[in-house]
């Protein structure tokens, strides 16, 4: 099947084929009718698997259609949230990309940057947004998006923006959409819980899964390294440097063992930097460019990055702490792999992580292969000590994954123990204060409380 049978226009057809597309994937070849007809959806494919044009395409027609037959100012039809920055401009870039030929403005906003731009751009009228959660319902609150007359709504990595963290912005900003909207959900991942809750908020939807759920790509071989906890640095400089690896993605399970581990490696020689929740946007924004433009060799992350970054052709990725979440597995992993390209997924796994391994592969249902290097063989008399488990969520939804105590005590810092999808991008209302604002919100307290405020 090409993309001509799938009933997109001649000027997306023409855009597709620009872009070396010929041949459409199988979550495309499902998800583009189904979306042309209006119909919700929740599509669950492997990474790497064009999810993005898969909306996109479809998004872009139906906007185009519609607004042949309306006239007037410019009001958001579409709304794309996304769970980190770097997913929503990557988004943001894929409907530019797609859409240069249409008379359709788009634009993405997100936290860590000057929200005034961003202002300018939304009162100038847009018919796409894309946004991550916190910003979004800043510029709800300055009244600056008008979310009133959202047609079509999208959910990119659904599971993530289902979980917890986001849940609460997510249900707000569904209360402030018209009721009669086309609603797609689309992930790599869906666990039964976040299953669910997806099904609540569509209407008769279509369920596209083009493989196994929860399933890795048969492009990416997976190994493990079994190795104890002081050694993982040791081992993977090894590694890197006897496999001569020249562009890594290691991910590591907080934000300052990220930084530590960057450093570390640059100190053996071998060039790295991180990118986390921590960073400034444009220091973020210029780790990732360092890393696609191989500029340094080794991007170490949070899963911050696991989430639809598309790096091409990226060979190798790196587990460096396992993943307390077994979807995050997926999504680590898919990093490499992608567009028909082979990778190889690495996991550094201390006795500590022995029982996060176990559920990943209960997950998989599949036994990833083992090994032990020799010179780094695991001691076998150190003992397993605890590893605080994002919000203490089990496999199953449960509070304990293999049965420690809610009160376990970790190593890591205090600010580490949430992942940076805690952060929901709120940058602004972090920022310090400058004088002025401190006198003028001190003047304020004095004329509520008197002048004993201080």
């Amino acid at each position: 099947m090409s993309f001509e049978n799938l009933g997109l226009s001649e000027e997306l057809l023409r855009t597709v084929k620009k872009q070396g597309y010929s041949i459409p994937t199988p979550i495309q070849i499902k998800a583009i009718p189904s979306i042309l007809n209006k119909q919700d959806i929740m599509g669950t494919a492997q990474t790497g698997t064009g999810k993005t044009a898969g909306f996109t395409l479809p998004l872009l027609q139906r906007l185009m259609q519609e607004r042949q037959q309306g006239h007037g100012r410019r009001h958001i039809k579409a709304l794309i949230v996304t769970p980190t920055r770097e997913l929503a401009a990557q988004v943001c870039k894929s409907v530019e990309t797609y859409g240069r030929n249409l008379p359709l403005r788009s634009t993405v906003v997100f936290g860590g940057v000057s929200i005034s731009a961003q202002v300018r751009k939304l009162q100038s009228g847009v018919d796409i947004l894309v946004a991550t959660p916190g910003r979004l319902l800043d510029h709800v609150n300055r009244n600056t998006a008008d979310l009133s007359r959202v047609d079509i709504l999208i959910l990119d990595e659904a599971d993530r923006m289902l979980d917890m963290g986001f849940l609460p912005d997510i249900k707000r900003i569904i209360s402030l959409l018209p009721k009669k909207r086309q609603n797609l959900l689309f992930s790599a991942t869906f666990s039964n819980e976040i299953k669910k809750l997806a099904m609540g908020l569509l209407n008769n939807p279509t369920v596209i899964e083009v493989a196994a759920k929860n399933t890795a790509s048969e492009l990416v071989s997976q190994v493990v390294h079994h190795v104890d906890r002081k050694r993982k640095q040791e081992l993977l400089s090894h590694i890197i440097d006897t496999k001569k690896w020249e562009r890594v993605l290691v991910f590591t399970r907080t934000k300052s063992g990220a930084n530590k581990l960057a450093e570390q490696l640059t100190k053996k020689g071998i060039r790295s930097t991180a990118i986390h929740g921590n960073k400034s946007q444009a220091a973020r924004t210029k780790a990732l460019d360092q890393f696609k433009r191989e500029a340094v060799r080794v991007l170490v992350a949070t899963d911050i990055a696991a989430r639809g970054l598309d790096i091409q052709q990226l060979p190798h990725v790196v587990n460096f702490d396992m993943p307390n979440v077994p979807e995050d597995y997926v999504h680590r992993i898919g990093r490499t792999g992608r567009a028909g390209h082979e990778g190889e997924a690495l996991s550094l796994v201390c006795i500590d992580e022995i029982g996060f391994l176990r559920n990943i592969e209960r997950m998989l249902n599949t036994n990833i292969p083992k090994m032990s290097l020799k010179g780094y063989e695991p001691d076998p008399s150190i003992k397993a000590e605890p590893i605080q488990r994002r919000g203490q969520r089990g496999r199953n939804g449960s509070n304990n994954s293999y049965g420690r105590s809610n009160r376990s005590f970790d190593r890591t810092s205090r600010n580490d123990r949430n992942s940076d999808f805690s952060d929901r991008d709120r940058s602004d209302d972090r920022r310090p204060k400058s004088p002025w604002q401190m006198r003028c919100e001190q003047q304020k307290r004095r004329n509520r409380y008197g002048k004993r405020a201080s």
